[in-house]
């Protein structure tokens, strides 16, 4: 049973990830926190934290470590096919269309609507892991933000990171590490 239900779960994300695989994040929170409880919000972080870091698509990563979590190597290997089954039907199927009918108008303004969704998927999702990284407690909103929650040290390493990113046009994987290795000391101290 459980392993359906990890199916469907991942079957539904897949379906509604229009945009790759950081819109898809806020459909995996629902889906495994607020639906089922396999995660809690901090271990969600985690798994976020582990998919971005390892080699392949997010959206297929964590969906690969949610299913293992919750059924072991079978649970893996369901939600991956759930995560992948309807990409598959429905690529195919566009592409048929599009290189069928690409030069009509109405494809075009499709697309063009499309574009703002996907903005604010991806949007939602980077608020979703500021708010985890940032805060000192997992239930904090934008309406129940409180300067006692905030973990000073997180908002300080998300700030230098951005900076050296925006700044210096710095190799993003060379920040996570090094961001990591400060974390490491910094928290090992406190």
């Amino acid at each position: 049973m459980i392993l359906i239900e990890i199916f469907w779960s991942f079957f539904q994300i897949g379906l509604f990830a229009i945009g790759g695989g950081y819109a898809a994040l806020p459909l995996i929170e629902y889906q495994v926190i607020e639906v089922h409880n396999w995660l809690t919000l901090s271990e969600y972080a985690d798994l976020l934290t582990i998919s971005q870091m390892t080699p392949g698509p997010i959206a297929l990563n964590a969906s690969t470590f949610v299913g293992i979590r919750t059924a072991g190597i079978p649970g893996a290997i369901v939600a991956t096919i759930g995560c992948i089954t309807p990409s598959c039907i429905i690529v195919l199927t566009l592409a048929y269309f599009y290189f069928k009918y690409k030069n009509l108008s109405a494809i075009q303004g499709v697309l063009k609507g499309l574009r703002p969704a996907v903005v604010s998927l991806i949007g939602s999702a980077g608020l979703s892991i500021l708010l985890l990284a940032v805060f000192k407690s997992e239930g904090v909103t934008l309406m129940t933000m409180n300067a006692g929650d905030i973990n000073y040290i997180s908002l300080l390493l998300v700030v230098i990171g951005l900076f050296v990113l925006r700044k210096y046009a710095a190799d993003p994987i060379k920040v996570m590490i090094a961001t990591g290795i400060i974390g490491m000391i910094v928290y090992s101290l406190v």
